[in-house]
């Protein structure tokens, strides 16, 4: 039983917060919302559960339009999951009052699987639960979604939580779906810059293309330092015209410390360390390069310090290219 969204539209007085939002979510699937916070997404649950009407677009479950249905004539069909308002009913119920609010959204979440049919829908809805509890839900989650071929749409803020719970996700920016897929795909692959930006870490800054489009190994010139940079070729119909700015981007679990020999092409700058943050399993070092900032993300720091001059490397073929 599918739940299918077509060219939803939201708008507050003289703001739209949504605009043509389409995808369909499939039973035995969890599709995820991921976007920054005010970027839609609980808007988009509640038009989902009937809780709000579009301002424009229709929404099919099953084959059958029930765009016109209100939220009490809905949720016989499907119920629907909040972190602002089953859990919290709950301690208003007292069913639980010595609970932590990450034991309450396990208990509404048990509770709302025991009743699932069809569809569910949640709306950051463990976001007080620590990341054991957390994983315990998600696991939970997958369980009776295979049993029961429940099509489950989750919105979420952390992408971290993308990756662990849905099969796939779509990308709110700006009120539109600037991407969908595979969450792995969209953290590797971004197609905007947009997405680049909010999909966890990045670096991201502009430059120009100095070389023409049809060269096998393109060079830029980034805008911040002037460093002259190798990238992977790309469809000419992807390149900005060579006067035009373009964004750039790699990753920091991409970029590498450089003590050897190298080529021009390794794209080997001269960096001194910023800051270096330790997160446990690995350690996150910001560099300045004559102006261009990066962060690297390396599983551990042997001999560099805050001050410290180095040689940082970004591999063309992770370079990525976005168009402004």
């Amino acid at each position: 039983m599918s739940l299918s969204l077509k060219q939803i539209s939201k708008r507050f007085d003289d703001k739209w917060v949504l605009r043509d939002v389409s995808f369909e979510a499939n039973p035995g699937e969890i599709l995820g919302i991921f976007g920054e916070s005010s970027a839609g997404k609980s808007t988009l649950i509640k038009i989902a559960a009937g809780k709000l009407a579009p301002t424009a677009g229709s929404i099919e479950y099953n084959g059958r339009d029930i765009t016109n249905l209100s939220f009490a004539d809905r949720k016989f069909q499907f119920p629907s999951l909040s972190n602002q308002s089953i859990w919290r009913a709950l301690f208003r119920s007292n069913t639980a009052p010595e609970l932590s609010d990450g034991e309450g959204q396990m208990l509404a979440l048990e509770t709302a699987l025991k009743t699932a049919s069809g569809v569910l829908l949640l709306d950051n809805s463990f976001c007080d639960m620590d990341k054991s509890m957390r994983g315990t839900a998600f696991a939970r989650l997958r369980e009776i979604v295979a049993a029961r071929d429940l099509t489950v749409i989750y919105a979420s803020n952390d992408f971290e939580e993308i990756l662990l719970a849905c099969d796939r996700v779509a990308v709110l920016t700006g009120g539109e779906i600037a991407q969908i897929g595979k969450p792995q795909h969209v953290y590797e692959n971004p197609e905007s810059s947009s997405v680049a930006s909010i999909v966890e870490r990045n670096n991201l800054f502009a430059a120009r293309r100095l070389t023409s489009s049809k060269s096998e190994m393109p060079e830029y010139q980034t805008l911040d330092g002037s460093h002259r940079l190798f990238a992977q070729k790309h469809e000419r119909t992807t390149l900005a015209p060579i006067n035009q700015n373009v964004i750039l981007g790699i990753r920091p679990e991409q970029i590498s410390l450089s003590f050897g020999a190298s080529f021009p092409e390794d794209n080997l700058l001269k960096a001194t360390v910023t800051s270096i943050t330790f997160l446990g399993a690995t350690t996150v070092v910001g560099f300045d390069c004559d102006g261009l900032s990066l962060t690297a993300l390396v599983l551990k720091v042997v001999g560099l310090n805050i001050g410290d001059e180095c040689m940082v490397s970004l591999p063309p073929d992770r370079i990525q290219i976005f168009n402004q």
